[in-house]
């Protein structure tokens, strides 16, 4: 009997381990939204929201609200200071880049998803 638990406890372990392991292959930070941000027609407020880059896709969250774009990653020879974000010019707040502070990650927003 008490081998029987212990063999589950290592299989349910393993599995625990396992599932960890996939999700850390996605890159997570946070970042301060200084005004409101509108991606793929969703509206962010200005205040703290997730990034995660999963699959070349960028997937934003602040509570509830969850929208994800193309996003292309790029890598600086040099780490960045602070977390630095750039809007495109216009009257709808659409994110353009975001310069990763502590890292060397530069991420550019893909211009053919910024109507949707």
């Amino acid at each position: 009997m008490i081998r029987r638990v212990l063999m589950l406890s290592l299989i349910s372990l393993a599995a625990v381990s396992a599932a960890d392991k996939s999700d850390t292959k996605a890159e997570k930070f946070s970042v301060n939204l200084y005004q409101p941000m509108v991606l793929n027609g969703t509206t962010f407020k200005s205040g703290d929201a997730k990034v995660a880059i999963v699959d070349g896709k960028a997937v934003f969250t602040q509570g509830k609200i969850t929208a994800q774009t193309p996003v292309k990653v790029e890598t600086a020879k040099d780490k960045y200071q602070q977390t630095k974000i750039a809007y495109k010019d216009g009257a709808d707040h659409q994110i353009s880049d975001i310069y990763v502070g502590g890292t060397t990650k530069h991420l550019s927003f893909v211009e053919a998803v910024a109507g949707q």
